[in-house]
């Protein structure tokens, strides 16, 4: 019995601290807001800006403690889409391509309105290849939603985990 109410204790002290489920700290930060995301890239996808969005809110709120705010959070981010590429990769002999690459890249810039020493302007870059007999289009969707969700736990790390 005493081992579990040390358990139980243990538990609820790491609950109640500013400790999340990914292992990271957001310390005394209560909120958290995240602007829109335009998109700078010189191949334009319409959605991309709005999903890449959610997909960094959805991830603070539902790893951490947090409270989203449309502004002025104790955590706020900010950024924009700085690249959207497709790019042939794994050529053949015969002069074909076997695979072709779709990139994006995101700065993105990171306050801790509490900690100014956790701040940082970093540049995330996640992919996804697709086979080259493959449209685009049939799997844009997709590979989109992946590399979404990719950057989205790469900035929440970078934010909290400090990696």
């Amino acid at each position: 019995m005493r081992k579990w109410t040390s358990l139980l204790l243990l538990v609820v002290a790491a609950c109640t601290g500013g400790y999340t489920f990914t292992g990271g700290d957001v310390g005394d930060a209560k909120t958290i807001s995240v602007s829109n995301f335009p998109n700078y890239a010189e191949l334009f996808q319409p959605n991309l800006s709005l999903t890449l969005t959610e997909a960094i809110r959805d991830i603070f709120v539902q790893q951490t403690r947090l409270e989203l705010t449309s502004r002025d959070g104790d955590l706020q981010l900010e950024g924009e889409i700085t690249d959207y590429r497709v790019e042939p990769v794994n050529a053949q002999a015969n002069a074909t391509v076997a695979q072709n690459r779709l990139t994006i890249k995101v700065k993105v810039r990171f306050t801790n309105t509490l900690d100014d020493t956790k701040d940082y302007d970093k540049q995330f870059s996640r992919y996804r290849d697709y086979d080259a007999s493959q449209n685009l289009s049939d799997v844009e969707e997709a590979l989109i939603e992946e590399i979404n969700q990719e950057l989205a736990e790469n900035i929440l790390n970078a934010a909290i985990a400090n990696w």
